[in-house]
């Protein structure tokens, strides 16, 4: 008579378990390739649980060996779970029958970009874009690739000629300053601003500044000295401005400035802003000015912008708070950008007058009841390191009580990177 090696415990333990597992089989079983693959998606991205969704992938494949999108998916799932030596079988798997599989290279090269393989990503790069010459997301990673091989002028070619492809893509600007910065960490600048009133002052008012900024590892710095002739006097204005960056999402910007001219400039100005990259190629600020000429003036700022194709809308508001009353003044904005992040035209309206602009002795003034504005302004780079912008500004300002006058401003700037 021969026994039964398996114990009572352990036949029970197997039915107990097959009570549990049957289930969730023949769930999947009924569940279709597309289905099972919308049920890894949701599982990777709302649960977060990689290694569930790299088996319903699997289960997926049972019923389609060949649906390459959900090979490469769990792939890239094998790749954010750091089982690398996986991933790369998936892939090469792909691409084995698929050699010019669009996905499948991109998921590739970034496996091998993230991990520090840049020679192998740019390879795999190089390949996708012999099928696929226009693809964005294969030219964005390319230059990202290049500017860590310190390839810069390679790098640049690239964002140039995706910029024309993708003007509306936020991170391609934002690629595309990147490698400017990268490949040219100084840049010296130099600006001239003509103010000429119809009404309100005899004399036109003149503004020379000349700046400096360096790039650092935690963000830009500038250094700035403004000369002014305005009211018949002249003035020099000493400024810094600082970028730091915090992280991915926000960056702020801070400014500095003394002048011992006071009325030409305010004897003491400073400004913070916190600025928030937000999905959906939103962006967001909030933050002050502070004017000191005789007596302090406090200023709050909120702006919203939006990308959108290759425009940028931005909507602005200042608030100055007195002892009776909050006076607000408004401005909108649109940038076309038909090449690079340097390379647009904006055109503008406000209501109000701005502590940024070059006429902020103004708000100084109790005479300016109401002001009204339109701008226009062209900026073009030119042999990557060099850029020229122009603009005009037009306000109607109410400086004594029903009587207006008009204001022209022509700004003219020229800056270099070295």
């Amino acid at each position: 008579m021969i026994k039964n090696s398996l114990s009572p415990f352990f036949i029970r333990s197997i039915f107990c378990i097959s009570i549990f597992i049957s289930p969730v089989f023949l769930y999947a079983q009924d569940l279709s390739s597309d289905e099972l693959f919308s049920k890894a998606r949701q599982t990777a991205f709302e649960q977060k649980n990689y290694p569930k969704a790299i088996t319903i992938c699997k289960q997926a494949l049972i019923k389609s060996p060949d649906y390459s999108d959900i090979r490469i998916f769990m792939g890239r799932l094998y790749t954010w779970t750091d089982k690398l030596d996986s991933a790369r079988m998936v892939f090469d798997y792909v691409l084995k029958n698929e050699a010019g599989n669009e996905d499948a290279l991109l998921a590739r090269a970034s496996l091998e970009y993230w991990n520090d393989h840049v020679d192998k990503a740019l390879n795999y790069c190089d390949t996708g874009l012999s099928y696929h010459p226009e693809s964005t997301d294969l030219l964005l990673l390319k230059s990202k690739i290049l500017n860590s091989l310190k390839r810069y002028q390679d790098a640049h070619s690239t964002v140039e000629k995706l910029a024309k492809l993708a003007p509306q893509n936020p991170d391609v600007r934002a690629m595309s300053q990147i490698i400017k910065d990268n490949s040219s960490k100084n840049k010296i600048g130099v600006s001239y601003d003509y103010v000429k009133f119809d009404k309100q002052f005899d004399l036109p008012w003149n503004m020379l500044s000349l700046n400096y900024s360096r790039q650092t590892d935690m963000g830009s710095v500038v250094a700035r000295v403004n000369y002014a002739n305005r009211f018949s006097s002249n003035g020099i204005q000493f400024e810094t401005d600082l970028y730091p960056h915090l992280s991915k999402t926000f960056y702020c910007y801070v400014n500095a400035g003394y002048s011992s001219n006071v009325g030409v400039f305010p004897h003491y100005r400073t400004g913070f802003s916190l600025y928030a990259n937000l999905p959906k190629s939103f962006e967001a600020e909030a933050g002050f000015r502070f004017l000191y000429f005789k007596d302090a003036t406090w200023i709050y700022t909120l702006s919203a912008g939006k990308y959108y194709k290759n425009y940028l809308f931005t909507a602005r508001t200042y608030l100055i708070p007195d002892l009776n009353k909050v006076s607000v003044s408004y401005s909108a904005n649109i940038r076309y950008y038909y090449g690079g992040a340097d390379d647009y035209v904006s055109f503008g309206a406000g209501a109000g007058l701005s502590p940024d602009e070059s006429n902020n002795v103004l708000i100084n003034s109790n005479k300016v009841l109401k002001a009204y504005s339109l701008s226009s302004g062209y900026n073009q780079s030119f042999n990557r390191m060099n850029i020229l912008s122009i603009n005009f500004n037009w306000q109607q300002q109410e400086y004594q009580l029903n009587t207006k006058g008009n204001q022209y401003n022509l700004s003219l700037g020229y800056q270099r990177r070295f």
